[in-house]
């Protein structure tokens, strides 16, 4: 894929969050998703940002937000290192998208609509530890963008890495994000994927050699 169609996706995730695509245009981002690691990892950013939104009472924030100081110099500063990596092209649609944070009208907008949202349902997940040591519990939360999962754990390997997939009905993996062993320690994940619920049929955590050490069944 090339930069100008990266980053024309990539400047879709705020609506994918709030359910304003239409079906093609989620079906491509969808698609885009399980291949790039970029986007995926800045939609989990969004997740959080959208439930603490939704936590707000709507009442008691002001229609006309005040835009941060320095906020200006910080966009600037970010067009210029766009204009030094992107083709001029690109660079021209990331200013608009800066240029129209920077009025406060795209922030209003979003944040009005995030604070209409209902909190997003919790379901426990019945967890298989075939590790031992590992003890693990874990809760799902569907989107309209995808599947997030809220892995609660301790005792994966301290140091190693583990990778998460997310299995669809049809038997096809999808990447939902990876973390690091911390012994004894708690750890808390959040990890996206961009298969929707009813697609997705359970979740598995697999080590640095492919061995399943964690699976779940929705």
């Amino acid at each position: 894929m090339n930069g100008e169609s990266h980053q024309v996706l990539r400047a879709q995730l705020g609506a994918y969050v709030l359910g304003r695509l239409d079906e093609p245009e989620c079906v491509a981002l969808q698609a885009h998703l399980d291949c790039c690691g970029d986007c995926r990892a800045e939609l989990a950013e969004l997740v959080p940002v959208a439930e603490a939104l939704a936590e707000v009472d709507p009442d008691r924030v002001s229609d006309e937000p005040a835009v941060p100081p320095g906020l200006g110099e910080a966009v600037l500063g970010r067009i210029r290192a766009e204009r030094r990596t992107v083709r001029r092209r690109s660079a021209r649609l990331s200013v608009g998208v800066a240029l129209a944070v920077l009025t406060g009208t795209a922030v209003g907008y979003v944040a009005a609509d995030l604070l209409r949202l209902p909190p997003a349902p919790l379901e426990t997940v019945a967890v298989q530890q075939l590790a031992a040591r590992v003890a693990a519990s874990a809760n799902l939360v569907p989107h309209t963008w995808g599947t997030e999962i809220k892995l609660t754990a301790r005792g994966f390997e301290q140091g190693a890495g583990y990778r998460v997939v997310v299995t669809d009905r049809r038997g096809g993996d999808h990447p939902a994000g990876e973390f690091v062993g911390n012994g004894a320690g708690e750890i808390r994940c959040n990890l996206s994927s961009a298969v929707l619920r009813t697609e997705a049929a359970g979740f598995r955590v697999l080590d640095t050699e492919g061995r399943t050490v964690l699976a779940a069944a929705f």
